[in-house]
């Protein structure tokens, strides 16, 4: 009996911690740094376009191009490659936009960058209609995905003076009903001569962007120049990440190679070092909860992976060896980028790895095999409430046998109960007999006495798999199931579920044996108290997973337990 208290002591221990993990996370959490408030400056000021760019400063004016004198290095050189001044242009003509089946674009004729993106299969939240923003230029948010052509004669190269400035036919583009493809050229003719088509191509229901660069050398002389893609972000918090119990999805950038498929740097990380590395056939993405922008260099094409900082912005990209086109020939270039929600199979179908993006903690191989099933689950039902109901009888399916052994266990310990009482009265003070006496009861009657913790701990690692299922799956942001429930990635407006929870624990704990340690009883009492506690700031699904099973639970248990005392009674006859 000492290991049991052991195990009930070690199970609050480690309740009562995470419990503190989420008070922290919903009350403590941290202010954003002074960092942050300058970056949403940044776009505040149009009439200074302009101004000259110090070194470490950021420009104030309404354009992307605007960098510091230091950015990346070339391959061949290893020197730093400046960035131009930005370029006056009226705020009326500066922008187009693109509108797809999935996503609607603003591109940034200065310098031809991606400066805002919208969802619109996604919310901004569970009662707004307003589609969710990934990619921002606002004054409380820099978030763009930048491409260009640097190096010796690269249009985006400091020593042109401003930033190039693209033509386009039309100011507003869209992916036609009917149409599955759809290409956005932006122009722009250098002053040798040199014409550069900045193209956007997109398909339909994808989030993949495919930006491409044609390079048609109209001069006398060779033209040399280097690719480059960069994520320029801020360091304002995740506006898609909310309380998760102490655990918060990871925010910051993943490199992913051949020899080192997923790693991982958070803001820290990337204050303290500077990646410098040349990869081939690998991607780089920024991740916040359920969305990423990712850019995913050419297929071996080999890219100087690299970071850097623009002022209070963060500059995250790669630039390619130098591409040579000699007189009167056309040379293409460019990369693919992914702006959009952590869908596996989407992911899977852009890079290789790319997929893992979508976090399942430690247990991703229980993880993943409890979503696929819950995600076929879905195709069937139409409904993720339904779907988490299903797999749960399921998963009870599966340790039916291990769970019956169990109450087998605690229903004879239960009718050994009065035996157990007697043993007490005559060696309550001799704890040495007292344990042999009972450990031979036990022995007789085919009794485990830590039969009654079997089906919780073998039940963790699933209940833990689903949580990060939950978590990190976009699929159930915003998920509805029924009545009062509207999303069940978040936790329960009203607590009914977890009230229910607790009271189904309630119910199978009756049907437990009562210990015979005091101490022990009163803990196993506590007990779905402190869990009804716990599950208040749940995910509504978790816990609906953990109630069905609690029912499921007392259904086999009270049938088992019936029937082992039918036949403890009839030995006694």
């Amino acid at each position: 009996m000492d290991i049991q208290r052991i195990v009930l002591f070690a199970g609050l221990a480690i309740v009562s911690y995470l419990m503190v993990l989420a008070w922290n996370e919903d009350y403590h959490q941290p202010v954003p740094t002074e960092q942050v408030a300058e970056s949403g400056r940044i776009q505040s000021d149009n009439s200074s376009a302009d101004a000259m760019v110090l070194p470490g400063e950021v420009s104030q004016g309404s354009t992307t191009a605007n960098r510091a004198n230091e950015e990346f290095t070339t391959p061949e050189t290893g020197q730093s490659v400046s960035s131009p001044a930005s370029s006056g242009v009226s705020v009326s003509d500066q922008y187009i936009t693109i509108r797809t089946d999935v996503l609607d674009l603003v591109v940034d004729r200065v310098s031809g960058n991606l400066v805002k993106s919208s969802l619109l299969s996604y919310n901004k939240s569970l009662n707004s209609e307003e589609p969710l923003t990934l990619l921002n230029n606002t004054e409380n948010r820099f978030y763009v995905l930048e491409s260009g052509l640097i190096g010796q004669n690269g249009p985006d190269s400091a020593k042109n003076g401003q930033a190039p400035v693209y033509t386009t036919d039309a100011t507003s583009y869209e992916l036609a009903e009917g149409e599955n493809e759809l290409t956005v050229n932006l122009v722009h003719t250098m002053d040798n001569g040199v014409q550069i088509t900045k193209l956007y191509q997109f398909a339909r229901d994808s989030y993949e962007i495919r930006v491409r660069y044609l390079i048609d050398n109209r001069s006398s002389e060779n033209w040399q120049g280097n690719f480059t893609g960069k994520i320029v972000r801020d360091q304002s918090p995740d506006p898609t990440s909310g309380p998760s119990m102490g655990i918060k999805a990871f925010l910051g950038l993943v490199t992913s190679s051949p020899e080192d498929p997923y790693e991982k740097y958070d803001f820290g990380d990337l204050e303290d070092k500077r990646i410098n590395e040349t990869v081939t056939n690998g991607w780089m993405a920024f991740l916040q909860h359920y969305f990423l922008a990712a850019w995913v260099p050419d297929r071996d094409q080999p890219a100087q992976f690299q970071t850097t900082r623009r002022g209070p912005l963060h500059v995250m990209g790669f630039v390619y060896p130098a591409t040579t086109v000699a007189p009167g020939e056309t040379t293409e270039i460019g990369a693919s980028a992914y702006v959009g929600p952590k869908i596996i199979d989407r992911l899977e179908a852009v890079a290789p790895s790319l997929d893992r993006t979508v976090d399942f903690g430690w247990l991703f191989f229980i993880s993943l095999p409890l979503f696929i099933i819950m995600e076929w689950f879905h195709s069937w039902v139409g409904n993720w409430g339904v779907s988490i109901i299903l797999l749960t009888v399921l998963v009870k399916a599966v340790f039916f046998k291990l769970s019956a052994t169990s109450y087998r266990s605690m229903g004879r310990m239960r009718a050994v109960a009065p035996q157990l009482t007697r043993l007490k009265e005559l060696y309550g003070d001799d704890r040495q007999r007292m344990s042999q006496e009972m450990m031979a009861l036990y022995k007789k009657e085919k009794i485990n006495p830590l039969g009654g913790c079997l089906p919780i701990l073998v039940q963790m690692p699933v209940f833990i798999s689903l949580y990060w299922v939950l978590f990190e799956s976009v699929q159930l942001r915003h998920a509805p199931f029924m009545l009062w429930i509207h999303d069940l990635s978040v936790m329960d407006p009203y607590f009914i579920l977890p009230i229910l929870m607790g009271a189904s624990m309630m119910l199978q704990m009756s049907l437990n044996p009562t210990p015979p340690d005091p101490m022990q009883a009163k803990i196993m009492k506590l007990m779905p108290v402190v869990f009804t506690i716990f599950f208040l700031w749940f995910p509504a699904g978790l816990v609906l997973y953990w109630l069905v099973n609690n029912i499921l639970s007392i259904s086999q248990q009270w049938y088992i337990t019936r029937k082992i005392e039918a036949e403890m009674a009839t030995k006694k006859h």
